[in-house]
């Protein structure tokens, strides 16, 4: 492969190098969120700012963490773990936002992916369709432990990844209606939780580089409990998922600690 940086040591897209970050990383869609999650670390610092890649870098219960945005999709986020898993880190946990489908599933709670149907195009170009894209199972249960620990409603399964926002939202509209609109109705009936753009990308990805991915979500709203015109609360402040998250870095540092004291 071409080195873009002409020898720079940094990653081309990312702009980190293996001094920048550390082992864990938190990957958020939106870059204006590193800066509060990176509040969550102790002595965090701003390490890189590429494009849609934000990078902060801080300590968190004696282990070096780093935070890094992906913006939005399965590309960049595929970039980002890529250029972080090139650089060193091993443990990933994406927090964002998503849409829940099932009627259970409410503006405000937590959804914990522990897979994604692919129904994005990047994680094509990493393995075929039939093979499954799926969370790691210790980050996994990191993040149901924090979300117990914390007594916040969460649900834990299956999501649904799409490239295209808009097509989950006005599918109508869309020349292959027919398809959305369908396969739509497949995914709720086989009891999908919701609806995002990263976490198929990223598990697949993820499972190619042998490190360890997971995902965790505040659901903004329900689209399908409004079309029944049940109660539809919108929740925007994605405080709980970030603290979540954390709280699930610390379950992870802490175990891999204990981990190698026993070898």
């Amino acid at each position: 492969m071409v080195d873009y940086t002409e020898g720079s040591g940094k990653q081309y897209h990312t702009g980190i190098g293996p001094e920048d970050i550390g082992k864990y990383v938190i990957l958020p869609g939106d870059p204006k969120r590193c800066a509060k999650i990176a509040e969550h670390f102790t002595d965090a610092h701003l390490v890189a700012d590429s494009r849609e890649f934000v990078t902060y870098t801080g300590m968190l219960d004696g282990e070096k963490v780093s935070v890094t945005s992906t913006g939005i999709g399965g590309p960049s986020a595929a970039i980002a773990l890529e250029e972080l898993s090139k650089a060193g880190a091993h443990t990933f946990i994406r927090v964002g936002t998503c849409g829940g489908m099932q009627q259970d599933v409410c503006g405000g709670d937590i959804v914990i992916a522990s897979g994604a149907v692919r129904m994005e195009g990047t994680s094509r170009e990493y393995a075929p369709i039939e093979y499954p894209a799926v969370a790691d199972v210790d980050v996994m249960h990191a993040l149901i432990q924090a979300a117990k620990e914390k007594e916040i409603t969460y649900h834990a399964g299956v999501v649904q990844c799409k490239d295209s926002f808009f097509g989950q939202h006005e599918p109508e509209v869309m020349p292959v209606s027919y398809e959305l609109e369908n396969k739509w109705q497949a995914w709720l009936r086989m009891g999908c939780l919701a609806s995002e753009m990263e976490s198929a990308a990223l598990f697949i990805a993820g499972s190619f580089l042998r490190v360890r991915v997971g995902s965790c979500f505040l659901v903004v709203a329900n689209q399908e409990r409004a079309k029944l015109g049940l109660s539809n609360a919108q929740v925007h402040d994605t405080e709980l998922a970030i603290e979540t998250a954390v709280d699930a870095l610390r379950i992870l540092i802490r175990d891999d600690k204990t981990g190698l004291e026993v070898l």
